[in-house]
């Protein structure tokens, strides 16, 4: 038994460590304002808690095979896309979450996400960022 639950451990930390090895790189290909902004995003979202996991998801070619970086606990927290114009965060239970200091600025009308659109020269506040990220793992946990 402790053959499986070791090996499963070790699974896990290797899709961890590919994740954040793909997510490096993706920030690495953006040699402009973009990847600065996601590198200092995802290092907030890291600094919130201990308990956030990076991972990749919807891999295809018009994304260079990168995929899309997600950071989770207890489900999807939220997603980093990136295009020519934005750094767009999307908070996968945003709508149900308190967002004191408005921090959402796009995706307001539906009914479960909300997402940050961060567009070049535009700084987040990072305290309230790190509340907001903090909020959203409550939101995973009820």
């Amino acid at each position: 038994m402790k053959k499986a639950s070791t090996s499963s451990a070790r699974k896990k930390t290797q899709a961890a460590d590919g994740a954040s090895r793909l997510i490096d790189e993706q920030i690495q290909r953006l040699d402009d304002w973009r990847g600065e902004t996601l590198a200092r995003i995802r290092k907030l979202i890291l600094q919130a808690d201990s308990s956030i996991a990076e991972e990749v998801k919807w891999r295809k070619p018009s994304n260079n095979m990168l995929g899309v970086p997600v950071w989770s606990s207890g489900g999807i927290l939220c997603t980093g896309e990136t295009y020519k114009d934005k750094i767009k965060l999307t908070f996968a239970k945003g709508a149900a979450m308190d967002d004191p200091t408005r921090l959402f600025n796009a995706s307001l009308t539906g009914n479960t996400r909300r997402a940050i659109d961060i567009h070049e020269g535009e700084k987040i506040d990072a305290r309230a960022f790190k509340t907001l990220i903090r909020a959203a793992i409550e939101a995973n946990r009820s």
